[in-house]
């Protein structure tokens, strides 16, 4: 018997049939990311020289759709003071976890995992899997505008970099040996993510987000 993944059908169908899955269980988000010191970083965005912080549109999970949100710059000592040292090595510096040590490398709850700078909706649950790397793995991000790319030239190699579009946080690299239906693995630092997790009371046909 086939699975649902080796059914013929486009990359771009596949994702927007899972994010309107999910975007029908995460109509609410959770009120505890709110007045965090994490949520800070989201706010005061003031870019380098006054005036008004750019906009960019993301995508939404809470909304099902992209809104337009400013992006968020910060100086390296406000970076410091917002994140733990961990955090602010991988994030702000292109620090890399030691593989098999981060939180996140074998949860399998359900939820969204967000950036741990800014909160920007990054990679669904649905798409996370075991890639026996030590790493969080994922097959897809919630969508290619709430990442960006660049290449990177270290470690006498050429890899792809994976950024959060809203802040320019490090996430990590992605490399084109992941399952179906993208044959993509975007190997994540936990450092760089903050999972909010889905909880549904019975009888209910909503969800509401706590952040882990």
């Amino acid at each position: 018997m086939r699975t649902f993944l080796d059914q013929p059908m486009r990359r771009a169908d596949f994702l927007k049939l899972g994010l309107a899955a999910a975007g029908a269980l995460f109509l609410r988000p959770g009120s505890r990311w709110e007045g965090t010191r994490l949520a800070e970083a989201a706010e005061g965005t003031v870019p380098q020289g006054g005036g008004m912080p750019e906009t960019i549109k993301v995508y939404s999970v809470e909304k099902m759709g992209l809104v337009a949100t400013a992006k968020v710059v910060k100086t390296d000592a406000e970076w410091k003071k917002l994140l733990d040292p961990e955090q602010y090595r991988v994030t702000r510096k292109k620090g890399t976890e030691r593989p098999f040590t981060g939180k996140y490398a074998n949860t399998n709850e359900k939820g969204v995992y967000r950036c741990v700078c800014c909160g920007n909706d990054l990679f669904l649950s649905d798409t996370k899997y075991d890639s026996g790397t030590g790493w969080p793995s994922f097959y897809a991000p919630v969508s290619e505008e709430n990442i960006r790319k660049e290449a990177d030239h270290g470690l006498f190699t050429t890899r792809t970099e994976v950024l959060c579009r809203r802040c320019d946080a490090h996430l990590g690299h992605v490399f084109p040996d992941g399952p179906k239906p993208t044959g993509l693995r975007y190997c994540m630092n936990s450092a760089a993510l903050l999972f909010a997790g889905m909880e549904r009371a019975a009888g209910e046909s909503t969800a509401t987000f706590h952040v882990a």
